[in-house]
């Protein structure tokens, strides 16, 4: 059995991905589950699941084994399948266009990769780092 390294706890999940698809990955596994669990299981997910065209070609039951520690397991399947097909035609602007992104993805989005600090999140967590980088 592999082990994967937790992701930081010191960091957001969204300070430690690389690209804008692994975002839209942590923004639904962070949706009614609290960060911790997403740290651990996200590392692992993206080891199995490095594309939008690997999640969508990989066995679903294999996928959901690795999302049953998030819970829900069936309804993330499902809308990491939908978002990732949705991302291979999406342009990059309005992250609301993904299927399963709503305004705390949205808001993630326009913060860590368009630099956009205008936005104003509901979210707690992106109000504080909204804060720090504001007034660093």
């Amino acid at each position: 059995m592999k082990f994967f390294e937790p992701l930081r706890d010191d960091l957001m999940v969204q300070q430690q991905i690389t690209n804008s698809w692994e975002h839209m990955v942590g923004v639904i596994m962070l949706n009614q589950t609290g960060r911790k669990p997403v740290k651990m299981t996200l590392p692992e997910f993206l080891y199995w699941f490095p594309t939008p065209n690997a999640l969508i070609a990989a066995d679903e039951d294999f996928v959901k084994s690795i999302l049953e520690p998030l819970g829900m397991a069936n309804v993330r399947y499902k809308r990491l399948v939908q978002m990732s097909r949705d991302y291979l035609t999406w342009n990059g602007e309005d992250a609301t266009m993904l299927y399963g992104i709503g305004k705390y993805g949205s808001d993630s989005y326009e913060i860590f990769f368009k630099q956009n600090y205008s936005v104003e999140p509901t979210d707690k967590e992106l109000k504080r780092y909204l804060q720090e980088e504001t007034h660093a």
